[in-house]
Parts: structure tokens; sequence; C-alpha cells
């Protein structure tokens, strides 16, 4: 599920910023369904999530929290794990990083098996600086679930973030052969070319996020350009 993050020209996508673009009323029914979700009251968080679907069908950050209450109303997850699991969440809205971190190993004590939480855990690591942990809770999410695609795609961004590109084109083309739909990591293997000056290949991936309806940064594709010398 990971919910929504959105570092610089990377788009790591976790649950929290995954409603950025979204329409207003999308995201304030969204809010308002974590406020159910942390206070247990899950039937009107369902009726909240399904709402901002409705007005934004495409909304990963609802879809994912969604799933996280049905499982709870189809007994696959305790309520008490999920109850910690949106207090991380709601945390996570605010920027409190290091209350949402503890909330999420309070899910990990839990279920030590909860590949939502280690995502989330590792997004907040990310904002609190802690590269190497939030490399390794995502580690931990493609250990415990390999057909996860947005936890390769993440820890391939951060691995970005810290400059080692080869190891983000391998996350990044993990995570494509898992969803070759996935236009965010085409976006994002693409810059990892260009840093190693892969012109070709980065043009190539440039063009596929383009045609799965990504919008490429505009001033990246001007540095690939001027770099590449060629116009498209």
């Amino acid at each position: 599920m990971l919910i929504g993050i959105i570092l610089s020209v990377l788009s790591v996508s976790f649950l929290i910023v995954g409603l950025c673009c979204g329409q207003n009323t999308a995201r304030e029914n969204w809010a308002k369904g974590v406020e159910y979700a942390v206070q247990g009251n899950f039937s009107e968080a369902k009726k909240e999530f399904e709402n901002a679907l409705k007005v934004d069908p495409y909304n990963r950050s609802a879809r994912a929290t969604l799933k996280v209450v049905e499982d709870v109303i189809g007994q696959k997850t305790k309520s008490k794990t999920a109850v910690h699991f949106f207090k991380g969440v709601s945390h996570s809205k605010k920027r409190d990083w290091a209350e949402a971190n503890a909330e999420y190993s309070k899910v990990i004590e839990i279920n030590a098996k909860y590949v939502d939480a280690y995502n989330e855990r590792a997004a907040a690591y990310y904002f609190k600086g802690e590269h190497y942990r939030a490399i390794a809770d995502f580690a931990r999410a493609v250990e415990i679930e390999p057909s996860n695609a947005w936890a390769y795609f993440a820890r391939g961004s951060v691995y970005h973030d810290k400059g080692q590109f080869d190891r983000a084109i391998a996350d990044f083309t993990k995570a494509i052969e898992i969803d070759p739909e996935l236009a965010m990591a085409y976006n994002n293997r693409g810059i990892a070319y260009f840093y190693i000056k892969e012109y070709e290949k980065a043009w190539d991936d440039v063009h596929k996020a383009q045609s799965l309806g990504h919008q490429v940064h505009p001033g990246f594709l001007n540095e690939l350009r001027e770099a590449s010398g060629r116009e498209r």
C-alpha cells in the first residue's frame, strides 16, 4: 500500500501525501476516514474512504486505507493492529514522524509480517533522515511480500536520493517487472539513467512514463535535452 511521499523530482509514493494532488473533497473524506479508524469506528471509516474514491476513483491512498478497514471488517486483521496503524497515519499527516514510528512499531510488535507497517515506518524514517533504517524496512517488506512493487520502487528512490544509482535502477527495474504500469518507476529510473549518463535509456523511460500518463518534471526534461543533445 505505500501511502504517499514526494521527494523533489523523485516521486516515492506513500499514503499521507498520496492525496496531495487529488481533489479537496476526496482529501477531506480520506482525512475523516483516518480519524474514524483511529477511534476504531471502521464502518464509518469505510464509508469515508468509499466517498473519497467516488470523487477520485484513481486515488491510491483512499484505496489502500479502504483495504485496511475491509480486512478488519472481514476479520483478516485485528482491530487493535489497525488502530495503531491508523494512529501512525494520523501522526504522519501532521509530520510527527517520531510518534508515527512509535505506532508503526507497535503494529509490527503485534504482527511481525504486517507489510504496510514496514512501508510506512520506512517513510517516517526517511523523513527523519534515517535512510539506512528506511532501506532496512523496505527490504523487510519485500522479503515478506516479494510481489510488492511499491516497496521496491520506494527503496529504489531512497537509494537514488543517496546517489546509489545502480542499486536504484535495479529496484526500479524490479518494480517494473512486477507492475509494468507503474509509471513513476519508469520516471525515476529515467532520472537515475540520466545521472549515470545513459541518456538513450533515460529517454526511453521518459517516453514510457509519459505514455502511461505520468507528467515528467519539465526541469528534468530540459536538463535531459541539454545533456543528450536531442529534443525528445
